[in-house]
């Protein structure tokens, strides 16, 4: 008889820390100029060699690696993702889901569905950005995870969007600026302004340096909790309200609305929390879940969201899909 998709989804965490183990030592990375053996990879990896033998086997059952012969690895196209850097690596990715703090949040899931709050907070014992701030290296793989999943999903939501229509674009929150440069890239003529805390933007010279778009693009620190700059004709805010509760992600709106002028229009990046849900629409519900159990935050309908703008002073003009990421671009302007 065959195994049940439940006996799947509780095995679900081997798979998930394996990868890890991989990201974390550089498997792909000792991989990447051809195939070794388990001995070779243990020798520049420090471990025991038969042990990563059995782990390599298991990465090959998982079409991150090729068993040539007995004794013998390749990377695959899915495996090669694990590499640090590049434009396909989802090697921070992976580190960040898996890793202790996030791991650990997943696995008090159970008291936060019995009372509401958040795991992080409580295994941690402070919310996630206060950890970060006192963690450079957790917040350096967080920054680059969220740069490898930008870097993702970009194409789609540039393919899906005219964001070329607006002469000045600022990205709030925007990190170290992966976002705002492939707009920038897609329109020469529009300049830009990103917008982080400090710590956020410490990568941004590199990264808009490489791709072209430094002359074009002002960095500015802040807190858009506090203030954001005006005279921007498009906002873009990222994968930010999803992090937060409704006050606070109503503070971040309202704090846009007292900058954006008559002509601005708000663009919110955001996966749209079907009404009905189903396998199919697994990628919303997961990254809710993942909200309830480390943020607080939480994913939301499309009524949701337009509530949520009414609230703090825009009207919703438009939402456009983005396929086949699971983003939409919710479009809003300053009420009249």
């Amino acid at each position: 008889m065959a195994r049940s998709r439940l006996v799947d989804l509780a095995f679900g965490y081997m798979p998930a820390q394996i990868v890890f183990a991989a990201a974390e030592l550089g498997i792909a990375d000792a991989l990447a100029g051809g195939p070794r053996s388990s001995a070779e990879l243990a020798k520049e990896t420090g471990t025991h060699a038969p042990s990563l033998h059995r782990m390599l086997r298991a990465l090959t059952c998982f079409g991150m690696l090729e068993q040539r012969e007995p004794d013998l690895f390749a990377l695959t196209e899915d495996g090669a993702r694990l590499k640090g850097g590049g434009p396909t690596s989802q090697r921070q990715l992976v580190r960040l889901f898996c890793g202790p703090p996030v791991w650990e949040s997943w696995g008090d899931l159970i008291e936060t569905i019995r009372t509401g709050e958040s795991a992080w907070d409580r295994v941690v014992g402070k919310s996630p950005f206060e950890h970060m701030a006192e963690h450079p290296d957790e917040a350096a793989t967080f920054n680059a995870a969220m740069s490898d999943h930008t870097r993702e999903i970009a194409p789609e939501l540039i393919e899906a969007y005219d964001f070329a229509r607006f002469d000045v674009i600022a990205d709030l929150g925007g990190g170290d600026g992966t976002l705002l440069a492939a707009l920038l890239k897609a329109a020469p003529a529009q300049r830009g302004v990103l917008f982080d805390l400090d710590k956020g933007l410490a990568e941004s010279a590199g990264v808009l340096k490489a791709a072209g778009v430094a002359e074009r693009c002002d960095v500015v620190a802040g807190d858009f909790f506090e203030s954001v700059p005006g005279g921007i004709d498009a906002y873009v805010l990222k994968s930010v309200i999803h992090d937060w509760d409704d006050e606070k992600s109503l503070a971040i709106l309202r704090s846009v609305r007292k900058a954006a002028g008559p002509g601005s229009t708000l663009l919110l990046l955001e996966s749209l929390m079907p009404v009905m849900v189903a396998p199919e629409t697994s990628g919303p519900v997961m990254s809710d879940m993942n909200m309830l159990v480390c943020t607080g935050g939480r994913e939301r309908t499309a009524e949701e969201f337009r509530e949520m703008l009414a609230a703090a002073g825009f009207t919703v003009t438009g939402i456009t899909a983005a396929p086949p990421s699971n983003y939409s671009v919710i479009e809003a302007v300053p009420s009249a």
